[in-house]
């Protein structure tokens, strides 16, 4: 197999990175192609109570373990499957199981702060951030946060107003200066998706 063609697509929570993603996999059903989340990459604390994980900040760089997401990216690249760890939202921790991950012509890699990490950008061939106006990202993240993650309105609205936002002005905002392409609204640019779609298939 012919090297992969790796994709980052980085962006704030709630931006669309995920719909964008489901968008270029779509686009692509004569090829196959493997996802990972870089959501999956959490740090696992396991000596920690539940109510200390909850007070992490799971939105700086150093929540995430880079090292082993580079380590599976080059794994990927060499033709060689990978056990990506499963995360659970609900116990802030990584469950203890993994799910196996084979290589693939395509893989994109989506996740906040995928451009944050030099060794983590040397991996990408095409470098996406997706743009979204903060308030319809806010509001993403509360649906989802509410409905799948269990979460109150109120811890929602704290953790945005203490961690989130301040988080995304201080990591995830900079790195759109590493990006090939900066694309308002994710999966729902058309367009956008025409051009990354033609550029993966030559």
């Amino acid at each position: 197999m012919n090297r992969p063609i790796i994709i980052g697509v980085a962006g704030g929570s709630g931006s669309g990175k995920t719909t964008l993603a489901d968008m270029i996999i779509s686009r692509l059903s004569d090829r196959k192609v493997s996802l990972i989340e870089e959501d999956a990459y959490y740090k696992s604390f396991p000596n920690l109570t539940l109510e200390e994980r909850k007070r992490l900040n799971y939105d700086h760089p150093d929540a995430f373990d880079h090292d082993l997401l580079c380590e599976h990216l080059e794994k990927l690249l060499r033709s060689e499957p990978i056990e990506k760890p499963v995360y659970s939202f609900i116990t802030y921790d990584r469950t203890g199981e993994t799910v196996r991950v084979e290589p693939a012509p395509v893989i994109i890699v989506e996740g906040i702060l995928v451009l944050a990490d030099f060794r983590l950008r040397s991996l990408l061939d095409i470098k996406l951030f997706v743009d979204t106006d903060p308030d319809v990202r806010f509001i993403r993240r509360l649906m989802r946060d509410v409905k799948e993650r269990g979460r109150t309105l109120e811890s929602v609205v704290q953790q945005y107003l203490e961690v989130v936002r301040p988080m995304h002005l201080q990591f995830v905002e900079p790195t759109k200066r590493y990006a090939d392409l900066i694309i308002p609204e994710g999966g729902l640019n058309q367009v956008a998706v025409d051009l990354i779609v033609s550029r993966i298939k030559g």
